[in-house]
């Protein structure tokens, strides 16, 4: 049965209607992702397992090499799971457990204890999983673009029932192509990060944009993230896998602890592009990372205040460009700020640093109201350690909140294309 972006939007928005009431809203997508991740990953194992048994046999068909995508144990597939109809819980539980133990690498991604939501029952469970069942979701079923479409359409969709606090984790999309769009000509072999990647939003526009408009191949990239919740890591590692990318997802606080760092010189590791929208005006560890071992925040002596962090993840962020100096490649980064980083007073000794250090390449001031969990007004900050001959010592500034570039919907701003493709 074929099925349509639209038909399968639709189809995998009812899951939270199915359980609706039974868990609160902030809670759907740790107990619907998984879900669709196991059927998406069981039906493309089945019809992998099923061509190599028919062409080698039963004994060949489960070596574990053979696979692009993660093995199911024996007794797990999804057609196993549709035919519990007590203890589904259990069942869940124990197919998640399964499938972690034949894949180590997913340790750590599925964190929803069905058993623990007494409200979702037989009943619920059972027909969730049946709700599921009604498509394939294989690659020859459905395109891996367009099941990765909507999987991030299902993470909006999650992100805009809980409403203001669904915005740590999910940036809206014309502001994701906008800050890789402000970044780009790509290469094979290019290295991106993301140190707040909340669910993986930008990795996948880097790479959607890389295939589509570059006509390269997101496979020769590295694409990192690091991530402080545990529960929206867990997404974006799922989220990466569904779209057929190779990511490496890590938890833990960027600030506090950077996950990826280079042992040879006691450095943060450096990229070739950082994509980035960080919590604004955060509280961070500055009493901890007074000595900071990776001098990371020398832009002056005294830190930035514990309660706004904003320019503590700009100097994070500056030192994991690339330079041609130290790497024989250059680096750049889109930022999402809050306008307080270009105006506040007290912090010029960061913006002095930043212009006399000549790596500031744009500014674009975007529309109030374009996020969830604020209306503020916020800008996209481009920095580059390899400005253009023409461009050094100067910055371009970029008035997008100007009504020609986006348009006013019942709830929030967005940006349009005709004023993404102005900037």
């Amino acid at each position: 049965m074929s099925v349509s972006l639209n038909e399968l939007d639709s189809h995998l928005f009812k899951c939270a209607d199915i359980i609706r009431d039974a868990v609160d809203s902030t809670d759907y997508k740790e107990y619907i992702l998984p879900l669709v991740y196991y059927k998406a990953i069981s039906d493309e194992f089945a019809k992998q397992y099923q061509k190599n048994v028919t062409e080698y046999g039963e004994e060949f068909a489960r070596r574990e090499n053979l696979y692009d995508v993660p093995v199911i144990p024996d007794g797990y597939m999804w057609d196993d799971v549709r035919a519990v109809s007590d203890n589904v819980d259990e069942a869940l539980n124990e197919s998640f457990d399964a499938l972690v133990e034949a894949n180590p690498e997913l340790r750590g991604v599925f964190r929803a204890d069905y058993i623990d939501a007494d409200a979702l029952g037989d009943d619920r469970l059972g027909r969730l999983v049946e709700h599921l069942s009604k498509y394939d979701l294989d690659t020859d079923s459905v395109p891996p673009d367009m099941l990765g479409e909507a999987y991030m359409d299902l993470v909006r969709h999650f992100a805009e029932e809980e409403g203001k606090s669904g915005g740590q984790f999910f940036t809206p999309p014309q502001i994701v192509n906008l800050c890789v769009r402000l970044v780009d000509e790509f290469e094979d072999g290019h290295t991106f990060h993301d140190p707040t990647v909340g669910s993986g939003g930008m990795l996948i526009e880097a790479a959607r944009y890389y295939r589509e408009e570059q006509n390269g191949d997101p496979q020769k990239f590295e694409l990192t993230g690091q991530e402080i919740n545990p529960d929206i890591s867990a997404i974006a590692k799922m989220n990466l896998s569904i779209h057929g990318l190779n990511g490496e997802i890590e938890r833990e606080d960027s600030l506090a602890d950077p996950q990826f760092t280079d042992e040879t010189d006691d450095s943060v590791a450096r990229f070739n592009r950082v994509l980035a929208n960080f919590p604004f005006s955060a509280d961070w560890a500055k009493d901890e990372l007074q000595d900071d071992p990776y001098d990371r925040f020398d832009w002056h002596e005294k830190l930035p205040r514990a309660d706004r962090g904003d320019y503590a993840f700009i100097m994070h962020i500056a030192k994991q460009l690339k330079t041609p100096e130290q790497d024989g490649e250059s680096g750049k980064a889109s930022i999402v700020i809050p306008h307080g980083v270009l105006f506040r007073k007290h912090e010029q000794r960061y913006r002095k640093p930043m212009l006399e250090n000549d790596m500031v390449e744009a500014i674009v001031g975007l529309p109030e109201n374009l996020f969830q969990n604020n209306s503020i007004p916020s800008a996209v900050l481009v920095l580059n350690t390899n400005k253009p001959a023409d461009r050094e010592g100067e910055v371009q500034f970029i008035h997008a909140a100007d009504e020609d570039f986006y348009d006013e919907l019942s709830n929030q701003n967005q940006l349009t294309e005709e004023g993404l493709n102005h900037i």
